[in-house]
């Protein structure tokens, strides 16, 4: 007893051992307490005397998954590393530190000197998979998500081939992108796409998701033993390499969103909603679901948080087939497990899922049920993953050092061989001293190494794996097709899809909109040129030239300020869109209409904020109805040069070009705006008619000063109707030319 106490004791124990050996130390340190005393009590008071105190259980060790029940969808989580937590706060003096190791199924106590009290220590029985999961990262406890039964479905692919065509200054060139990729993956499985950067990873995955137009490859595709269809859309979740959200909504309204969104009609929109907050619940994000998203130049969730936000926008539907490209990249180990435990916890459902992955950990490698590992676009291998280290071994490739599995095979599929031994035909190879395959170092050469690896993968197990592919799938008729069905089913109506977007567009834009630097922008430009034009008022034709300049500077400025805002619009959001259409979320009419009309609330406040302090300050036209029809005025102008923005940028879809566009288009409107230049040549007299700085300074010409004169500075003044109707086709026809340039575009392959 004083021998534990002068020196600290460290107490290592296996799982199935923690019990007995925890109680006995424990009794040890207090003798007057009996082993079986300590068993049973929970704690110690001040005044020495034994309470009860129930122990707390973080997690448990779950049985492991069931290979052999895919048809039933029964899968059981792997076993997990045991982690206890028990409560030592009542002690006599000093302090305690209880340490858990997950990696070694044990704890290491280190003790102080004092009197520690007998916990209790009880109900350890492992967790089930139906009862509480402790979301690591949050410290809270979640609930596993309760969805309507996932339809099963079994991919198959085989001798999948890819090319592209590289069109140079004076030939065209094919590159093979893969080559012959045969594998399957299996409700309740996770198969990962290994391989070095360029092997071909990203583009398998778009292939078997259905991203890519079906002219572009060969080979066979199946699901369920059925050809892709677009009424699979709705059961594929696919999860893009980069986090493609809106920066500035938060987790739960991007979750809720996309629920309404993508969820069935079927459903009301507060089971979407309660559908939304499952799915953050699931993924432990409930910390920080009123935390916006963030990006570039906003703060917000960390990057662990932000890829389950893109794998939450996915779940939702209830998928059965969900696909991630390398979803721990980016993330520090720690964080990326806890990503592919989530993984694994998504296909225990019956969903089946497929992810690349770059060069994961060891503990990572080991969670995946199957691999297939690509170099150069070329299968090298395909099986369990927990069996790939065999078969390299077979073919007489072996790690000389302690290696991370994942960093052995992509050094094989790189052909690089150093610190792995040298299978026996390679090395004959060298020994023969062939200039071909030998390298500095009297090793093979990469393209060597590759092609025996391609050629024992060949020989070996390719067709031992096709075989294996003809086999029927275990379901029946029924479920195969549900996955053919032809009908295309959107989850809300049109009215619905619109009022969703729109909703979302003024949370999300609504920060850049009122920012302080746009506010700043427009209110020191009001007060300039209200102190330039001070009271410039005058009912004398001849005095009004200088006030005619501030009315055309207006028309200028409200003409060139919303085309480059506007010009944005799409190019930006194009990755959203491209993602969101891909996964039929909307119509696009639907979209475009929102994202236009929720513009417009927000770009019609800074103008008359504008014209308030201008419109006083400069001593224009002091009459109700005249203030309120020069606001019309700049309204209308607006919404046409925002038309003019919007269809420029949606041609071209490329900012610099679409910029350099614009600049071009609002000089040449400006120039021919009837101010600079009174007679313009009859051969190009036509360019005012297009430019909308023209008509609208010619209603504000007519505003201002109709009661004075009819014509003013060189401008006749006119009834305005004539220049009221050609802004109204603006509006109409700029917005019909950026609708239709948005559906020639191809968005997205296979969208």
């Amino acid at each position: 007893m004083d021998k534990t106490n002068s020196t600290s004791g460290l107490i290592r124990t296996k799982s199935d051992q923690l019990v007995d050996t925890m109680a006995a130390a424990l009794a040890a340190m207090k003798s007057p307490v009996s082993s079986g005393e300590a068993a049973s009590s929970g704690g110690m008071d001040s005044s020495g005397n034994l309470s009860r105190k129930p122990s707390r259980r973080l997690a448990a060790a779950s049985p492991a998954r069931s290979s052999g029940s895919l048809g039933k969808n029964t899968h059981i989580r792997k076993s997990r590393s045991a982690q206890m937590k028990f409560d030592l706060e009542d002690l006599n003096s000093g302090a305690a530190l209880s340490r858990a190791s997950s990696a070694s199924l044990g704890f290491s106590f280190s003790f102080t000197g004092f009197t520690v009290p007998p916990d209790e220590i009880a109900d350890l029985t492992p967790f089930s998979d139906d009862e509480l999961l402790e979301d690591l990262e949050a410290g809270r406890q979640r609930k596993r998500l309760q969805t309507e039964p996932t339809l099963p479905i079994y991919l198959k692919f085989t001798d999948v081939t890819y090319k592209v065509v590289l069109k140079g200054m004076t030939s065209t060139v094919e590159r093979d992108i893969l080559n012959g990729i045969t594998g399957s993956v299996n409700p309740g499985e996770v198969l990962a796409l290994m391989g070095p950067s360029g092997s071909g990873k990203t583009t398998l995955l778009s292939l078997l998701g259905g991203r890519v137009s079906e002219q572009a490859h060969g080979g066979s595709i199946t699901y369920n033993d059925q050809p892709y269809s677009k009424s699979l859309k709705s059961r594929i979740g696919f999860v893009t390499q980069d986090d493609v959200l809106f920066p500035h909504l938060t987790v739960k309204e991007t979750l809720t969103y996309a629920a309404r969104l993508r969820l069935p009609r079927t459903l009301t929109r507060e089971q979407k909603d309660q559908r939304a907050m499952d799915v953050i619940y699931e993924l432990g994000l409930e910390r920080c679901q009123d935390t916006m998203i963030g990006g570039s130049f906003v703060r917000g969730v960390s990057g662990g948080e932000r890829k389950r936000v893109c794998i939450g926008n996915e779940i939702i539907i209830n998928p059965s087939l969900l696909f991630l490209d390398e979803p721990t990249s980016g993330l520090d180990s720690t964080t990326a497990l806890r990503i592919v435990d989530t993984l694994h916890d998504i296909a225990e459902a019956g969903k089946t899922v497929i992810t690349t992955i770059h060069q994961p950990s060891s503990r990572l490698f080991l969670k995946f049920d199957k691999l297939i590992l690509l170099g150069k676009g070329s299968l090298l291998y395909f099986g369990k993953a927990s069996e790939a280290m065999v078969y390299f071994a077979s073919i007489g490739c072996c790690p000389l050092i302690a290696m991370n599995p994942a960093e052995f095979m992509l050094d094989l599929a790189n052909g690089n061989l150093t610190d792995i031994s040298v299978p026996s035909e390679l090395d004959d190879k060298v020994q023969m001293g062939n200039g071909e395959t030998e390298t500095k170092n009297g090793k093979p050469a990469p393209a060597v190494v590759h092609e025996y690896l391609v050629e024992a993968y060949e020989t070996q197990v390719a067709e031992y794996e096709k075989k294996k592919l003809m086999n029927p799938i275990p379901i029946d008729e029924e479920l195969k097709s549900q996955v053919c069905s032809k009908k295309r089913e959107w989850g809300a109506s049109w009215w619905e899809q619109y009022s969703i977007l729109f909703w979302r567009g003024l949370k999300e834009r609504r920060h850049d909109y009122f920012s302080w630097l746009r506010i700043t922008q427009v209110l020191a430009t009001a007060t300039i040129l209200g102190l330039l034009w001070w009271h410039s008022g005058s009912n004398n034709p001849n005095e009004l030239q200088d006030q005619a300049g501030l009315l055309f500077f207006i028309a200028v400025f409200w003409g060139f300020f919303p085309v480059f805002t506007a010009i944005f619009t799409f190019p930006q959001e194009r990755a959203m869109l491209s993602k969101e259409r891909a996964a039929d979320m909307y119509r696009l009419s639907a979209y475009f209409v929102a994202r236009t009309t929720s513009d417009l609330p927000l770009d019609l406040i800074l103008p008359v904020l504008f014209l308030l302090v201008v419109y006083f300050m400069a001593g224009l036209r002091m009459d109700t109805g005249s203030f309120f029809l020069t606001i019309l005025t700049v309204f209308l102008c607006i919404i046409a040069a925002q038309g003019l923005g919007l269809a420029i940028g949606a041609t071209l879809m490329d900012l610099k070009r679409a910029t350099t566009l614009a600049s071009v288009t609002v000089m040449t409107f400006m120039l021919a705006g009837g101010y600079f230049v009174k007679n313009v040549p009859v051969f190009i007299s036509w360019l005012r008619y297009l430019s909308f700085n023209y008509h609208t300074y010619k209603l504000l010409l007519k505003v201002q000063y109709e009661h004075i004169s009819h014509s003013i500075n060189g401008v006749k003044i006119d009834n305005g109707y004539k220049e009221v109707g050609v802004l109204a086709a603006m509006v109409v026809g700029y917005r019909l030319l950026a609708y239709l340039s948005l559906r020639r575009m191809k968005l997205h392959p296979g969208a």
